[in-house]
C-alpha cells in the first residue's frame, strides 16, 4: 500500500499541472483554399454547396445567410480558437462573402486524415474470387 501512495501522488500531481497530452480537436468546416478561392459573386447556392459543402449555420431568420465556422483546440492551453466565413445571398445568388478560416491548416488536415483514417469511399477492386 505505502509503495502505491507514491505513484498515485505523482499521477495526480501531473494531472492537474498540465503535463499530461491533450489531443488537439477541430470541429466544424474544413474549408480548402482552392475552393474559397473560386467564389465568384453570381453563383447559385446549389455551386457553393458543392464547392463548399452545406454550411456549418444556416439563420433561419435570414436564409440569406451562410455561416462556415471551424474552431480548433491545441495544445495544452485549452483555448479555442473560432474562424467564421461567411456568405452572403441575395435571391439564390451569392453577393458577397468575408470572414476568415484555417486555409492551411485545413489542407494539411484534409490530406492527413485520408493517411490516419482511409477514404470514405470504397475503392474499387477486382478481386478474382476461386471457384465461382
Amino acid at each position: 500500500m505505502r509503495s502505491l501512495l507514491p505513484v498515485l501522488l505523482v499521477a495526480a500531481m501531473t494531472a492537474g499541472c498540465g503535463i499530461v497530452y491533450r489531443q488537439p480537436i477541430y470541429q466544424g468546416n474544413l474549408l480548402e483554399k482552392s475552393a474559397v478561392d473560386q467564389l465568384q459573386a453570381g453563383m447559385s447556392k446549389q455551386q457553393v454547396v458543392t464547392l463548399l459543402g452545406t454550411p456549418s449555420i444556416s439563420d433561419p431568420y435570414n436564409p440569406g445567410r451562410w455561416d462556415y465556422t471551424a474552431t480548433q483546440r491545441v495544445g495544452r492551453v485549452s483555448r479555442a480558437d473560432i474562424k467564421n466565413l461567411t456568405l452572403w445571398f441575395e435571391g439564390d445568388t451569392l453577393a458577397r462573402w468575408d470572414g476568415d478560416y484555417f486555409p492551411e491548416q485545413d489542407e494539411q488536415l484534409a490530406e492527413k486524415s485520408v493517411e490516419q483514417f482511409g477514404r470514405n469511399l470504397a475503392k474499387d477492386k477486382k478481386k478474382s474470387r476461386g471457384g465461382r
